[in-house]
């Protein structure tokens, strides 16, 4: 069985590297049209749509810093424009920011690392609800974490903590917004090796210590959570919602 996305129309935010890129190349492989958002990674994000214009989908690259609630409408509105509507919203950029035990964090940390992960999901879920409600196959997929479940590692606390949030926003999310047949699900990654989110956070000895502790033996990769998410935006899943789907190897069971 393939999975045709052709028509569909998506906005993948955090699309310029890592998971985020792989989503979205992942969905328009399947035929969907994307919109690439992007807060640093312009060159990945033009690449990314670069490459999708080449398969023949329409995309375009967009910045914006989703964590001020206008930029983030105007992210939304800007895909929407481009693509003629919404019917995928992946909510995939967010940060760790830094590590910090809870005793020494500054209240700025704290917030930064809120606005990240959670505000900026909230916002740009609010700005698409709308276009949404047009789509006849609307989906929203959320992006969480093996740290919600575990606490993270050590100084993520104030990461977990939002990861934690984000969870409960997609249930509670699921609940509002079944009534007009849009699902929403949350992807929880374990490790995800080679991005640069652990090259950044994880030394090495820590990364092998990590993958040696996973009962699939490796470490998780960027396409292991493209190709769930591509189901998640697929018809396959339309009487999936509300879950979170976890990505970890066998590292945590619900």
């Amino acid at each position: 069985m393939q999975i045709d996305l052709t028509g569909r129309r998506a906005l993948v935010t955090g699309g310029g590297a890592g998971i985020g890129a792989a989503i979205a190349h992942a969905l328009g492989v399947a035929g969907a049209d994307v919109a690439v958002h992007y807060a640093h990674s312009k060159e990945g994000a033009e690449r990314v749509a670069e490459s999708l214009t080449q398969l023949g989908r329409r995309s375009v690259a967009i910045a914006g810093d989703l964590t001020e609630a206008v930029q983030a409408k105007a992210v939304v509105e800007q895909a929407a424009g481009e693509l003629g509507g919404l019917d995928i919203l992946v909510n995939n950029a967010g940060h760790l920011v830094a590590r910090s035990p809870i005793a020494d964090m500054s209240d700025e940390l704290w917030e930064q690392v809120g606005a990240v992960n959670v505000s900026s999901t909230f916002f740009t879920t609010r700005a698409a609800i709308g276009y949404l409600r047009d789509s006849a196959a609307g989906r929203v997929i959320l992006m969480s974490s093996l740290a919600a479940e575990n606490g993270g590692g050590a100084g993520s606390v104030a990461y977990a903590a939002s990861k934690g949030a984000v969870i409960g926003f997609g249930r509670g999310l699921a609940k509002e917004l079944a009534p007009d047949a849009i699902t929403v699900n949350t992807l929880a990654p374990g490790f995800i090796g080679d991005t640069a989110f652990h090259n950044t956070f994880s030394p090495p000895e820590a990364q092998a210590a990590i993958v040696a502790g996973v009962p699939l033996k490796r470490a998780g990769t960027v396409d292991d959570v493209a190709g769930v998410a591509v189901f998640l935006a697929s018809d396959l899943s339309s009487y999936v919602t509300g879950q979170v789907m976890d990505i970890n190897g066998g590292t945590n069971f619900r």
